[in-house]
C-alpha cells in the first residue's frame, strides 16, 4: 500500500518535472515568487494596492512596440516594457504634482490610455494569437534565454530591495523622519516604482501583462491574515507564491488547463482560505474573538 502511495505521489508531484519545459517553468515561477510578493507587501502597506495593476498595464505599449519591431524577442519586449512603465510612472507623478490630483487617479488614467494603446499596436502588427500571448503569457514556453533574464531581474530586485529596505520601511511609516535624516522620500519612492516596473516586466513573459500582478498582490494580501510583523508578511507571502506557482504548474500539467490562470487562481484560493481561516482579521478569528471571554489575550 505504501509503495502504491509513493508511486502516486511520484506520478503527481515529481514525474511532471522530468520534462525540461516544466523544470524551466518551475524555476521561473520560483524566481518570480521570491521577488514579487515583497513588492506586493510594500504596495499594501503604502495603500497602493491598485497601483500594481495600473503599472502592469502601463508596460503594455512598450512590450507591444518591442514585439512590433523585433517579433517575439524577449530582450526587446522587456526593454520596451521597462521604458514604457517608467514613462507612465514619471508622467503620473508629474501630473499629480502639477495639478494636485491624487497619484492613484493619475495612474489610473494613464493605465487606461496605455492598455488601449498597447492593444491597438499589437492588433495593427499581429494576430489575435500574438495579442493573447502578450496579454496572458505562457510560462510553459519559457526558454533558457527568458529564464536567465527572469532570474537576473528577480535577483536585481531582491538585492536592491535589501539595500533600500530600511529607508523604504521608514518612508512608509514616517516620511518626515526620513527627510530629517537627509534622505529624499521621492527618491526612495521612485526607486520602489522602478522595481515594481522591473518585476512586472519579468513576469509578463510567464503570466502576461494582465496577470503578472497577480503573483505580486494576491500572496501579499493573503499574508495580512497570518502575520502582523513585516518580516512575517514577507515570509508568508513568498511561501504562498511558491506554492501557487508550483501547484499551478502541476494542475496545468495533469488537468490540461492553461498554466498562467491556474497559478493565479491557486493564489486566489490561498487568499480566500486566508480570509476565512487566517489568524488575524479573518472570519474565523472574528468569530473566535466574539466567543472568547472578555479580557482574554489575543493570539499572536
Amino acid at each position: 500500500m505504501l509503495a502504491t502511495l509513493f508511486a502516486s505521489l511520484h506520478e503527481w508531484l515529481i514525474a511532471p518535472f522530468d520534462y525540461g519545459f516544466m523544470r524551466r517553468a518551475m524555476v521561473a515561477g520560483l524566481a518570480l515568487s521570491l521577488a514579487a510578493p515583497p513588492m506586493g507587501v510594500f504596495l499594501v502597506l503604502r495603500g497602493m494596492s491598485l497601483i500594481g495593476d495600473a503599472m502592469a498595464h502601463a508596460i503594455l505599449p512598450g512590450v507591444a512596440l518591442g514585439f512590433l519591431l523585433a517579433g517575439f524577442s524577449l530582450p526587446a519586449m522587456s526593454l520596451g516594457g521597462v521604458l514604457s512603465g517608467l514613462l507612465v510612472a514619471v508622467l503620473a507623478g508629474s501630473v499629480s504634482q502639477m495639478s494636485g490630483q491624487r497619484e492613484d487617479a493619475a495612474m489610473a488614467s494613464f493605465f487606461l490610455i496605455s492598455l488601449a494603446a498597447g492593444v491597438m499596436i499589437i492588433s495593427l502588427g499581429g494576430s489575435s494569437v500574438d495579442l493573447t500571448h502578450v496579454l496572458f503569457g505562457s510560462i510553459l514556453a519559457v526558454n533558457s534565454t527568458a529564464l536567465l533574464l527572469i532570474a537576473a531581474i528577480s535577483s536585481l530586485i531582491v538585492v536592491t530591495l535589501a539595500v533600500i529596505f530600511r529607508a523604504l520601511v521608514v518612508e512608509c511609516l514616517d516620511p518626515l523622519f526620513l527627510r530629517g535624516q537627509g534622505v529624499r522620500g521621492s527618491l526612495v519612492h521612485g526607486v520602489f516604482l522602478g522595481l515594481v516596473v522591473l518585476n512586472l516586466t519579468a513576469g509578463f513573459q510567464t503570466l502576461g501583462t494582465l496577470m503578472a500582478v497577480g503573483l505580486m498582490m494576491l500572496p501579499a494580501t493573503a499574508a495580512r491574515f497570518w502575520s502582523k510583523r513585516l518580516e512575517g508578511l514577507i515570509g508568508v507571502a513568498i511561501a504562498l507564491a511558491m506554492v501557487a506557482s508550483t501547484g499551478g504548474l502541476l494542475l496545468s500539467y495533469h488537468l490540461s488547463i492553461p498554466s498562467g490562470p491556474a497559478i493565479i487562481l491557486l493564489a486566489g484560493v490561498g487568499y480566500i482560505l486566508s480570509a476565512l481561516f487566517g489568524r488575524h482579521h479573518s472570519l474565523t478569528a472574528r468569530l473566535r474573538r466574539r466567543a472568547a471571554p472578555l479580557g482574554a489575550p489575543e493570539p499572536h
